[in-house]
């Protein structure tokens, strides 16, 4: 008989990491994990890992024959920067991964004749907006707003979202029977600052390189314009999202994709913040053309009134407490 598993893909990034951390403490359930990476020391008696990617069609079945997986967390992709440099390993990784994913929760969901939950972490990057002016004109967009990414990861990102609903609504729509289909969840985040681990190349991450930088006494040239601005969420928020939509009952959640924001901040808006911390903070500003170009085609804030309304969300730091209570302190303890 197989075992009944929470699966967690990519689950060595910034959002495994801490979703690892937060399960274990809950006590949740067995957790299987895959990722291209070793898992890290402390988290290897959480769960059991497996190393390999999920692209492999082979390694999947494997992990099928082996295990029921009640819940999928899909965390795995090739985030925006390093997108553009291999588009065509983005679009493997991102579209074709979940899709092959997605097939996986479909077949369990009619074998189980119950949902297999499909939690899928999307981004900011689904929107595009055409010029700064567009931009501040709307500095709340909605999910079904200014749809048009500019970037490969952006764009896999919105495809997928579409895959899940498919998934989750119109699967196998001509056959006789109506099958039973997964339970596809996504939420759209801002940029994510984590205290705990390094950034890994996202387009936002100017912000809490900045912050990791000054904690080290390092110098650092900010990507960006000091007047860039796009929303910001502490991890541990991130967090709660995904924990708050899966608890979500279904006949509460009144559409599969959601915004969550926490605070809207400018590049120099980050700056002062590491500077009332770290006083000696030595910023300045050289913005990078494209990926300039990439940050103003994101908005300045989302609008998450559907969250709130539909599932409770509502972030527990705003840009005050994340920075004096969950970013500075432990940054300076990681570096002292």
């Amino acid at each position: 008989m197989r075992k009944k598993v929470t699966l967690i893909t990519g689950a060595c990034g910034e959002i495994g990491h801490a979703l690892i951390d937060h399960l274990a403490e809950q006590k949740s359930g067995p957790i299987v994990t895959l990722d291209l990476q070793d898992m890290h020391d402390a988290q290897r008696k959480k769960v059991a890992h497996v190393k390999g990617s999920i692209t492999d069609k082979a390694l999947l079945e494997q992990l099928v024959s082996e295990y029921e997986f009640e819940q999928i967390i899909h965390l795995a992709a090739l985030l925006s920067t390093r997108a553009e440099f291999s588009p065509s390993l983005a679009h493997r990784v991102n579209v074709e991964g979940t899709l092959l994913l997605l097939d996986i929760a479909a077949e369990q969901s009619e074998f189980r004749q119950k949902p297999v939950q499909f939690l899928f972490p999307s981004s900011i990057a689904a929107y595009g907006m055409p010029d700064l002016e567009t931009k501040a004109a709307h500095p709340k967009v909605k999910e079904w707003e200014w749809n048009y990414p500019t970037t490969m990861y952006g764009a896999n990102k919105l495809y997928c979202e579409r895959l899940g609903i498919y998934y989750s609504e119109h699967f196998k729509q001509l056959a006789e029977e109506k099958p039973v289909m997964l339970d596809f969840r996504s939420v759209r985040f801002p940029g994510l600052i984590s205290a705990f681990t390094v950034p890994s190349g996202g387009t936002s991450d100017y912000g809490p390189e900045m912050l990791h930088a000054a904690a080290q006494g390092k110098a650092y040239a900010c990507f960006v314009r000091p007047d860039s601005a796009i929303p910001f969420m502490a991890m541990p928020d991130a967090i709660q999202a995904l924990i708050g939509l899966a608890a979500a009952p279904a006949d509460k959640l009144t559409q599969r994709v959601y915004n969550v924001t926490a605070f809207s901040l400018t590049a120099e808006g980050f700056r002062d913040e590491v500077a009332k911390h770290f006083p000696k903070a030595d910023v300045t500003y050289e913005p990078h053309l494209k990926r300039q170009g990439i940050v103003d085609s994101w908005p300045v804030d989302t609008d998450d009134h559907k969250a709130r309304k539909d599932w409770g969300w509502a972030p527990d730091y705003d840009q005050e407490r994340c920075f004096a209570e969950y970013l500075v302190p432990n940054i300076r303890a990681r570096y002292a």
